[in-house]
């Protein structure tokens, strides 16, 4: 068990004055038997005429954020604790008849899976089954829990990191030609190719524990982080987190879950004004633990 500290600041400059419109913010955790939201505060600057929270079809907190002024400047500090709960090895308890893949999800199940299932990105020449075919013999039977794990490494090994600050994700077609992407691009194309393979998956926004940057210095830079989860009978919904090769929970603090990234967007809204007006966009993440503050 680990207690988690998490500071999110977003910060938007402008050229000039602008109106700013709503703003949708997704920064609040979710709350589980393994992660459990001790506190969170938000903080924006200028302050917004209000501040709406619901959950949307997924069961996410959302955070739409109206104003009623223009600025040359919005800032959106979250501060984030959270009791989390490691799950230091996969425990991959699989109902009999999932054991091996392929298998077929039970009736009760399938319907509300489906949507998981189906694939998202065209693939008309098939990049994402050819690439699996150098690694996998489809079609035969192996046990569903290796054939997982297998996956979530061979993107892990064979693939190189690429910070990509620009919005959006890359098809998977892209990330197999070259070799390399974000945390969201990796997430995608092993959600992709598990949905292939018959299982259902999706997609994870959130944050990301990195020892090496724990003490008492709060850091710049960093970056909200992306992984899947995959369901498996018996064991549920299963973290995959195919940029670092981590299987299960560790380190990983969920805050929303969506079928396809567009649906799990961290911080978005509107303003009037010209393109030209906006300068840019900040952010900086820090995740420490508790007792590296005191």
């Amino acid at each position: 068990m680990a207690i988690f500290i998490v500071r999110h600041s977003t910060t938007y400059q402008y050229e000039r004055e602008v109106r700013l419109g709503r703003h949708q913010l997704m920064a609040r955790p979710r709350d589980s038997f393994d992660q459990r939201l001790i506190d969170f505060s938000l903080d924006v600057t200028p302050k917004p005429s209000e501040v709406r929270w619901l959950h949307d079809v997924f069961g996410n907190c959302v955070a739409h954020i109206e104003f009623d002024r223009a600025s040359d400047y919005l800032r959106f500090d979250c501060e984030i604790k959270v009791d989390h709960t490691p799950e230091n090895a996969p425990d991959f308890r699989i109902e009999d008849y999932a054991k091996d893949h392929p298998f077929t999800y039970h009736d009760e199940e399938a319907p509300d899976l489906a949507p998981y299932v189906q694939r998202w990105f065209s693939d008309p020449e098939d990049h994402v089954g050819r690439w699996l075919d150098t690694f996998l013999t489809r079609g035969t039977k192996r046990p569903t829990g290796q054939l997982l794990m297998t996956l979530n490494e061979a993107i892990s090994d064979g693939f190189a990191y690429d910070r990509r600050t620009a919005p959006g994700t890359q098809i998977p077609s892209t990330t197999l030609e070259l070799r390399k992407g974000t945390c969201r691009d990796f997430a995608v194309l092993m959600i992709e190719a598990a949905r292939s393979l018959g299982f259902a998956a999706r997609f994870i926004t959130g944050y990301i524990y990195v020892p090496d940057r724990d003490g008492p210095t709060w850091l710049g830079g960093g970056a909200t982080h992306a992984w899947c989860q995959i369901y498996v009978p018996g064991s549920g919904w299963v973290e995959f987190d195919p940029t670092n090769g981590i299987v299960g929970n560790r380190d990983l603090i969920r805050v929303a879950v969506a079928r396809i990234p567009s649906q799990a967007i961290p911080l978005f809204g509107t303003y009037w004004g010209s393109r030209e007006d906006e300068l840019g966009m900040n952010v900086e993440v820090n995740v420490k633990t508790a007792s590296a503050l005191l």
